[in-house]
Formats: C-alpha cells, structure tokens, sequence
C-alpha cells in the first residue's frame, strides 16, 4: 500500500529552501566546476552528497520540511540543485540510512525522523507542577490579573445577577447581553456581526474543541501552522486528527504562502488553524494581503480556517500603515472563516471565557452540540466580561497591559542580549512570547537542566510535530523585569552546563504549557 502523504514538496522550492539554510551542495567540494575567478570564500570539504543530506536532515529536524512529506524524484532535485544525478542519489541513500526518508519502488521517497528519536511532544502534562516558591515558572504566556479592575467587574456583575438568578441559569449560547457585546466589538472592528454569528465558550480551548468536534472526524486531517501552539496541538493529536504541519515564513512576517496554498491542494485538510495576530510561539504578525491570499487558497481546497484571535489585542508597537485588517473581515459570513477569542491573554486566564464567531446556522449547530459537553459558561463570570465590554473597562485593561507587557518584553530582551549573546531571535511588536534559536544547543537539554537552576520553559518540539524546533525555546515575556533578568541568568547557567557536557542527556521537560 502507498504511503500517505502530507505535502509534496516541489524541486525548486526544497532547492530555494536549501539555499535559504546555507547547503548548496555545489559550494562544498567537488560539487561542481572549479573556477578561475578570484577566490572566494574557503570552499567546504565535505562531499557535495553530504552536504545535501545535512540541508534536508536540517530543515526536517527544524520544521521547515514536515515528515510524510513527498520529496521530488532524484533527477528532478538534481537539475533544479546543478547537480548530479549520482550525488542526489547518495544523499538520499544517507538520509535513508539514518532513518530521515524511507522510499518505496513505485510511491518515491518521503520524510521520516528515525526510529527511536525521542519526541517529547506526548508529554504534556494535565496540570501545572507542584508549587515551588523558588521556581521561576516561564511555562505561562499569560499575567496576573489586574486588581482593580477585576474587583470593578464583578462588582458589576453581581449588581446584574439578579435577573439571570431567576432563570435555569443554562445558556448554551451565552448570555444574551455578552453575545451583543461581543458582536458589537466585532462590529467596530470593521467586522459587521449580529448577535447570532456568536456562541460565549469556556476559554477559548472550549470553543477550539467545539469546533473540532463538529467539522472533523478521528482520521481526518487539519493543517496547522509548524510551529503552532502546543495545547492545540495536543488538543488535536488526542482527537484522532492527522496533523498537516505547514512552515511559518522566515522572520515575523506571519505565514509562507506557496507552502500553504501547496499543502491545501495536495491534502485538502477539513480544518487549518492559524494565529494571524502575533502567532503563539514565534510573535508573527501576518499582514493584509497575506490573509487574504489564505482565505482564497482555503475556499479553493474546501478547507474551514479557525482564526485563534486571543492576541489580537496586545499590539505594542503598531506598524506603519496600521494593523491588519481580522481575518473574518474577507469573510463576513464567517461561513469559510471561524474566529476563535478569549479574555484570557487581553485580561486574565483565570475569567475563563472565550468565544467563537461564524455564520448563524454553524452558530446553531456549535450550540446544539455542546448538549453533549459541557452545557454553558458560568454565569457570573460572563457578567463580569459583559461589565467591562459595555463600559470602558476593556479599553482600559488593554492600554494597561500593552504599557505592562511592553516593559517586560524590552526587559526580556536586554537580559537575553546581555547574558545569552549567541542566542538568536527577533523581537516580536506584539503577542507575549519570543522564539529564540539556542545557539546550536538543544533546547530540551537546556529546560531539563534549567528546572534544576530553578528556572521552568518549555523547549521546541512541544510546538511542533515528531521532534521538530529542539534548537528552540519559547520565553514569554510575562514575568517584571527583576523577575526576567534573573530566569535569564539561570538559563545560561543551565546553557554553559549543557554547552560543556558537564551532565548526561536529559530528556525533555514535562508541564502544562498555557
């Protein structure tokens, strides 16, 4: 039987892709014909067949190349690399070896991570470590609450329970009074929304769930960005989903368009999930016309695109031309596009109150279906959220946390500059978390060793697929800057211990990821 196949990745674009990393096989030695120009720079001395297996183990293993995805025949790759034919083959007969590509007469060959590679992805665990006053806990892009206004909120709320305290108290939808609010956010947003188009979830993990449950069955597949959010995708991997990784762009400039449009059209996922608005991990910004070129590829392929929206308002630097258009406003409907939001990030995770937006009659289904869940979302806390929408108490938790978060992300970074110079990342204008390269180190060694220094982080591979990104790590800047300086100064004591192998290999760290 043929394998299935995730992608198909084309022969000009893996070489593109190849040369973005610096694994030209024609640069290293006897890779193609001597020059007699000046010189240049020192030619490399490794097998031009070696090189080219390093460039394809290296994007597998860095996400940029998904497993199961079709790799382009021999002689293809060859004429599109300058190459020959001989030196693809051996390549690929290494890469084989290693357990990177398996191939079948007939089927060709597709990627692999080998047998027995530690993946740490399945081991998230349910709930937060046992507290531990001395632990630095970076595990959580989210912040305390602030105090006032929180008080304010359910002051209100319980000056507006009495009514909902005369019914059932059973809102599958949501409180009518949020709904509106939420609608008429949307609507000044630039997004025309009727009450209707939305359902008050709990959190916006419930109302992911919800719509996975009513689009996509076990076995079927979902396109998500790679890196992505790590309880998403565990979300997915536990509902029987085939995950279809697709590379985020270089930089913040948000998603790879070629990649995605040719992922559509080879797989035709049932579901994508994107976070257009400072995407968890990396802090991508995606731009108008790169959201709307998405949207066009997924109606071609039939694909519904669940927009994670729970960001969107942590802008801290604001680009030139203005923010971006939402994603929902190319799909007023919200038939092709369903967006998915919470108070969680903007506010406080500890409301739990999230939300989804869509055409009225997927509304209707959501709704019905969550009989079979969890019924509705307390009462008094969609009070409280219905408080702050309604007056100017959202407005102002978010220029509170826009100048709080602003200070702790520039605080963040002196401290990564300072202490961890190697260290490589850019610096996102929004969102709560940096993705940073850890100098060639393994950022699973380095969370395994840092909770020993007292500092917790999640590593790479927890945000993406079959071991991908350990060269990674997420730091969200939640923490003040006291507090952010001295996690960074135990991650590079935790750094020079794994960079001089004073300690064995250690495993990836476990822990709730939020």
């Amino acid at each position: 039987m043929a394998p299935v196949w995730t992608s198909t990745v084309g022969a000009s674009r893996l070489a593109r892709m190849l040369n973005a990393r610096g694994a030209d096989p024609r640069d290293a030695a006897g890779g193609g014909p001597a020059s007699d120009g000046p010189a240049g720079p020192p030619r490399r001395t490794e097998p031009a067949y070696r090189s080219l297996a390093d460039g394809i183990r290296l994007l597998v293993a860095e996400g940029r190349l998904p497993t199961a995805a079709r790799l382009p025949a021999e002689r293809e790759l060859a004429a599109a690399l300058s190459v020959s034919r001989t030196t693809v083959a051996a390549a690929f007969q290494r890469l084989r070896a290693e357990g990177w590509i398996a191939s079948r007469r007939g089927s060709g060959s597709w990627t692999t991570v080998p047998a027995g590679r530690p993946l740490p992805t399945p081991g998230l665990d349910p709930l937060p470590p046992d507290g531990d006053p001395g632990l630095i806990d970076l595990g959580y892009a989210a912040l305390p609450a602030p105090q006032d206004l929180l008080t304010r909120a359910f002051t209100g709320a319980l000056d507006a329970l009495p009514p909902a305290a005369r019914t059932h108290g059973d809102f599958p939808a949501g409180l009518p009074a949020l709904r509106e609010a939420l609608a008429d956010r949307y609507t000044a947003r630039g997004v025309p929304t009727m009450p209707e188009q939305i359902m008050v979830t709990t959190g916006a993990m419930g109302g992911l769930a919800a719509v996975r449950r009513l689009f996509a069955q076990p076995g079927e597949r979902i396109a998500v960005e790679h890196p992505s959010y790590a309880n998403v995708l565990q979300l997915m991997r536990q509902s029987g989903l085939r995950l279809v990784p697709v590379a985020m762009g270089e930089g913040l400039g948000g998603w790879d368009l070629p990649a995605w449009r040719a992922a559509l059209r080879d797989s035709a996922p049932r579901l994508a999930y994107v976070v257009a608005d400072y995407h968890n991990p990396t802090g991508a910004l995606a731009p108008d016309e790169s959201r709307r070129r998405l949207v066009a590829a997924a109606r071609s392929s039939g694909t519904v695109l669940i927009v994670d929206e729970t960001m969107a308002d942590l802008c801290l630097d604001p680009p030139p031309g203005g923010p971006p258009h939402p994603v929902a406003a190319l799909d007023p409907g919200g038939a092709a596009v369903v967006t998915v939001g919470s108070a969680s990030k903007t506010f406080w995770a500890g409301l739990r109150i999230g939300w989804v937006r869509a055409a009225p009659d997927l509304i209707r289904r959501l709704v019905a279906g969550r009989a079979h869940a969890d019924l509705g979302s307390p009462v008094l806390e969609q009070l409280a959220l219905t408080w702050l929408l309604t007056g100017d108490g959202w407005d102002e938790a978010v220029r509170l946390r826009r100048e709080e978060v602003r200070t702790n992300r520039d605080a963040l970074v002196r401290a990564l500059r300072s202490h961890l110079p190697e260290w490589r990342f850019e610096v996102p204008s929004g969102g709560l978390t940096l993705w940073t390269r850890t100098g060639g180190l393994s950022g699973s060694r380095i969370a395994e060793i840092g909770e020993r220094f007292g500092v917790r982080v999640p590593s790479g591979p927890r945000f993406g697929i079959d071991g991908a990104f350990d060269g990674h790590l997420r730091l969200p800047f939640t923490l003040p800057p006291a507090v952010a300086e001295e996690a960074v100064t135990r991650l590079a004591a935790a750094t020079r211990v794994v960079a001089e192998g004073r300690l064995g290999a250690a495993g990836a760290p476990g822990g709730y990821i939020a």
